[in-house]
């Protein structure tokens, strides 16, 4: 069944028009945008402790400087994906890379939270604006089969594994230098992007028309609330009123965006991309292998600085191999996609993110880094890696040309949006966990601590070593059993859901298969 469009033989023609290193240029500008804006939701978080220092912040109003960037950039990729295909992808994509880089400019240059909280904001919505578009132009710049299917593989190891090089340059940046150029080595990075576009990447068709305003302010609207509710429930709890107040808030703004859309000409989100079950199903996927990998990377690192006394450094690199092995699951899944289907490697995928996830559950205070760590992450990397570019890939099959930003931008907000639910849920799980180990190590510290530690835990209320290692791991082998879950839930979905015909693998081949499901 398939309920979308071929892309049109004029849009493949455009699609083939460059060759040879034109198209290799031509994806290494893409790749990079979409690196610079995926790690930038990762190498902040290393110099959390750095900007707090630096201009005051609060421990709660710390975690803005994430939220920020997340709330802005969740809410806005629907509207930041279609406003390409009406403008034109090129134009629209530097527009957004430039903004990231005057946003980043500001953000390095902050004096005070409230200039850095705006920095931030101003980022995701660069961001939102960019990496759609850079999505979309993947599927218009590349020929179908095993062309566009090597792009997506790197588009897909670059976008799964950039949180672990965001990790990584956090450390150096703020070790070596400060903690302001997390935010200025964007400005270079995004000005040699902004200025190799127009060599290398040719403007798409553009399909005049106009703007959906009403569903452009609902479904962004929606998604504000929605992201901040996820956002809300992990800082204040699922009973919050204000938490509560913002998913009600969402249901209403979103039920009416449906209702909007469905009675739209030219809809933000053409709702018949749902009709196609695997693309259906590929966005539940996404959703919950978005939540287990936010979850592994927060809960690792909180592991690695905590209980094995890693530096910001050595933290950064522990997570380098994650990038390594998800470009090898990657690199497998596009060589190999064309002869087997893309469903093999989204079940398979999704049970080693799972194995490596229920191996992380037995970490504890004596484990190692190369004995209890590695190894586990590796198992997940490979799974993810297999499966990003099985799903970049079906969520854009048998879209047509005029519709691949509205399906890109789908496939990034389910993804930011699986992230943030994904990992309020993992928070709630780890809390409740860290709570109960707490409340049994409490008697053993009481009864061995020195008067000035009771004193300083009737303080604070916190514990100290080992007995504060006891309760951290177990938070986190909590998180990591529930994000397992998410991963099984994953796997069920391929099976039952996706379906491939013969027909669809001659696409993948680069042949002309019949219309179909792929």
């Amino acid at each position: 069944m398939s309920s979308s469009p071929r892309p049109t033989s004029a849009a493949q023609a455009t699609a083939g028009e460059t060759g040879g290193g034109g198209n290799v240029m031509a994806l290494l500008v893409i790749a990079s945008c979409q690196l610079m804006v995926v790690l930038d939701i990762t190498i902040v978080n290393i110099a959390l402790p750095d900007i707090q220092r630096s201009l005051g912040f609060s421990t709660t109003s710390l975690a803005w400087v994430v939220n920020a960037y997340t709330l802005t950039f969740g809410g806005l990729l629907l509207l930041g994906g279609r406003v390409g295909d009406i403008l034109g992808r090129r134009r629209v994509f530097v527009f957004g890379v430039l903004l990231f880089v005057l946003a980043s400019l500001l953000g390095g240059l902050a004096q005070n939270e409230a200039q850095l909280l705006a920095a931030r904001a101003l980022q995701g919505v660069g961001g939102a604006i960019a990496s759609p578009t850079a999505l979309s132009l993947v599927s218009t710049t590349f020929r179908e089969g095993p062309e566009r299917n090597r792009a997506f593989g790197v588009f897909a190891a670059v976008s799964a594994g950039g949180g672990a090089i965001g990790l990584l340059m956090g450390g150096i940046l703020v070790e070596w230098l400060n903690w302001r150029w997390v935010l200025f080595v964007n400005v270079p990075i995004g000005l040699l992007i902004a200025v190799a576009t127009p060599r290398w990447i040719k403007e798409s068709e553009r399909h005049p028309g106009h703007f959906d305003i009403t569903g452009a302010l609902t479904s962004t609207v929606g998604m504000v609330l929605l992201v901040y509710g996820f956002i809300r429930a992990a800082q204040e709890g699922w009973r919050d009123p204000l938490t509560l107040a913002s998913f009600a808030g969402a249901v209403v703004v979103l039920a009416l965006f449906v209702l909007v859309e469905r009675r739209s000409r030219q809809p933000i989100t053409p709702l018949h991309m749902f009709a196609d079950r695997n693309r259906a199903g590929t966005y539940g996927i996404m959703l919950c292998l978005a939540a287990a990998i936010f979850g592994m990377f927060f809960f690792l690192t909180l592991f690695v600085q905590n209980v094995l006394d890693f530096s910001p450094l050595q933290a950064g690199f522990a997570f380098l191999p994650v990038s390594a092995v998800i470009a090898v699951g990657a690199g497998l899944a596009s060589r190999f996609l064309p002869v087997y289907g893309p469903k093999p490697f989204m079940v398979g995928g999704a049970i080693l993110a799972a194995a490596g996830l229920a191996w992380l559950t037995l970490t504890d205070v004596n484990s190692t880094y190369a004995g209890s760590v590695l190894g586990p992450m590796l198992v997940f990397s490979l799974g993810m890696g297999m499966e990003f570019v099985s799903l970049t890939l079906m969520a854009l099959s048998n879209v047509s040309s005029r519709e691949t930003g509205a399906a890109s931008g789908l496939l990034n907000a389910t993804q930011q949006v699986g992230g943030s639910l994904g990992l309020s849920i993992l928070v709630t799980m780890f809390g409740t966990a860290s709570t109960n180990e707490a409340d049994k190590q409490i008697p053993s510290f009481l009864a061995q601590a020195t008067p000035v530690e009771r004193l300083r835990f009737q303080r604070t209320g916190q514990l100290p070593p080992p007995w504060s290692d006891e309760v951290l791991t177990a938070g986190v082998s909590a998180a990591f059993v529930t994000a397992a879950i998410f991963t099984v839930v994953a796997a069920l979905i391929a099976i039952v859901v996706i379906q491939v015909r013969p027909s669809d693998l001659e696409r993948l081949k680069g042949g002309a298969g019949q219309p179909g499901p792929l």
